[in-house]
């Protein structure tokens, strides 16, 4: 710590990385109403596709920001694969559908290039009055007992009282809090990630030609007008990815490229992003030092496989925004310890999922290339973690630290037909099954400052009467009067159920 910043800030929280993740958590607290300032360090915005599979459960977050639809309207549906071999292509679905079960409005993979999720969050972010600082580079973060500086490359000098990283793999923030990064990168697998046009190829499916020695080419269609693809190209040490001077290759060295591996009558133009990927599987020791907290790829980095990346950061986000409102609102400061706590043992999974299913990209079998249930990350709970301990009541299908699925509400109440609906917001939600419940959720004690409270009677009965009744009563697992509280980031925050009096 090389000096102590005052007490009087500039802002409540810096966030330092504009991409999806810094962009998500931006958004959940400017529209909480507190101070926020967002910092790139690129001079614009990220223009390249690469992130491109929204999972179910990302789809929800961004339902709660306001922004499901508009990611529907940019985005598609997953395209189908395609297996080239010879003459022959072998198709098949890659992603499953989530099961009616999981109680989810979107249960479908969302192929949607990071350049447009960027641009979805960038435009919510701004429509609230928040300007990003597009080329401002940290050169040194401090922080003190009461608040944090962050000293930029144009000399300028920030305070805030929280700042938080999500400035990817190798992060100005996470070397500043002096956190380690364990894990592997492996120089000796490369593989080519190109933006382009082709001409000549079908946009109705994924295009994959396998090769041998892991030389293996793809192409994924782009949602939108024109011939644009996502091009993958495998490759090995001694395979060249640049032109004279090792400088990006062509758009002739690159159609070269195509058609000896993959088609002789293709032809690759209008490229606008080119990017070389090394499988980079690491962990943050911790999320949290102090003051400085981690998010996203500056805590946890991935393969590509699973599309996992993205939606595992801005989940991170959704989870820390409403607990710094909290801490700033006054709650105890180790709220924040809970962040890492729910998240780093999420992250933990995923990156040993990821890395299995990169593994699978080696061959040409069907089956290790199709992604599951387990990649909707609809399943994720923190039960057993410091906000949902294992003792907790619970109803017969619910646990504290579950996710709250959604459902159609019985009885409307204005606009709202969904339990999704409720819970859209920067509040926590109490939901009051039966008549007693409905009683004690209106006399809910709860302080003035900080999340707010939100409160809804969903049925003053607790034996159903029509099958939609029926339906939510089993799908919450209500069997008697319950309060239900759902927390701002849609997971279950307490269970009281209140049993018959003798």
């Amino acid at each position: 710590m090389n000096e102590t910043p005052g007490s009087a800030v500039d802002t409540a929280v810096i966030v330092v990385g504009a991409g999806p993740v810094g962009l998500a958590l931006t958004l959940d607290l400017a529209r909480r109403g507190l101070a926020v300032r967002l910092l790139e360090r690129a001079e614009n915005g990220f223009e390249g596709s690469r992130a491109k599979g929204i999972q179910p459960r990302t789809l929800e977050v961004l339902d709660d920001f306001g922004l499901a639809d508009a990611a529907l309207a940019a985005g598609g549906a997953y395209p189908p694969m395609g297996l080239h071999v010879g003459p022959f292509t072998k198709t098949w679905r890659m992603h499953a559908t989530a099961p009616d079960s999981a109680g989810t409005p979107y249960p479908d993979v969302l192929l949607l290039p990071q350049y447009a999720t960027t641009e979805l969050l960038r435009t919510a972010v701004e429509r609230l009055g928040v300007t990003i600082d597009f080329g401002a580079r940290a050169v040194e973060i401090t922080q003190g007992d009461e608040s944090c500086a962050v000293h930029l490359e144009d000399g300028r000098l920030l305070t805030a009282r929280y700042v938080v990283g999500a400035d990817g793999g190798s992060s100005t923030v996470r070397r500043a809090a002096g956190i380690a990064f364990e894990g592997t990168t492996d120089e000796a697998d490369r593989m080519l990630l190109v933006d382009a046009t082709v001409d000549g190829l079908s946009h109705d499916h994924w295009h994959i030609w396998p090769r041998t020695r892991g030389r293996a080419i793809a192409a994924c269609p782009l949602p939108g007008d024109g011939n644009r693809f996502q091009i993958m190209i495998r490759t090995r040490p001694g395979d060249a990815l640049g032109g004279p001077g090792g400088g990006e290759l062509a758009e002739a060295d690159l159609t070269a490229l195509l058609r000896r591996r993959a088609d002789r009558s293709l032809t690759l133009r209008d490229i606008t992003w080119t990017s070389v990927f090394r499988p980079n599987v690491r962990l943050a020791e911790r999320y949290r030092n102090g003051r400085l907290l981690l998010c996203g790829d500056a805590a946890h980095v991935h393969t590509p496989a699973g599309a996992q990346g993205l939606n595992t950061g801005v989940q991170d986000a959704h989870n820390l925004g409403w607990k710094l409102q909290q801490v700033l609102a006054g709650a105890d400061d180790s709220l924040l310890d809970s962040f890492e706590d729910e998240r780093r043992p999420v992250a933990a999974q995923v990156l040993g999922r990821s890395t299995e299913l990169y593994e699978g990209l080696r061959g040409t079998r069907p089956g290790k290339l199709t992604r599951g249930q387990d990649e909707h990350q609809l399943g994720i709970s923190y039960f057993g973690g410091p906000l949902a301990p294992a003792d907790a009541p619970r109803t017969a299908t619910l646990r504290r630290g579950d996710r709250a699925p959604d459902g159609p509400l019985p009885h409307p109440a204005g606009e709202a037909t969904r339990l999704f609906d409720l819970y859209r917001g920067p509040h926590f939600t109490a939901l009051a099954f039966g008549a007693r419940a409905a009683a004690a959720v209106d006399r809910l004690a709860w302080p003035s400052g900080g999340v707010p409270l939100h409160r809804h009677t969903v049925l003053t009965h607790t034996k159903p009467r029509t099958p939609g009744e029926a339906a939510l009563l089993t799908t919450y697992g209500i069997t008697e009067d319950t309060v239900l509280l759902v927390r701002p980031d849609g997971y279950i925050g307490d269970i009281d159920d209140l049993p018959m009096t003798a």
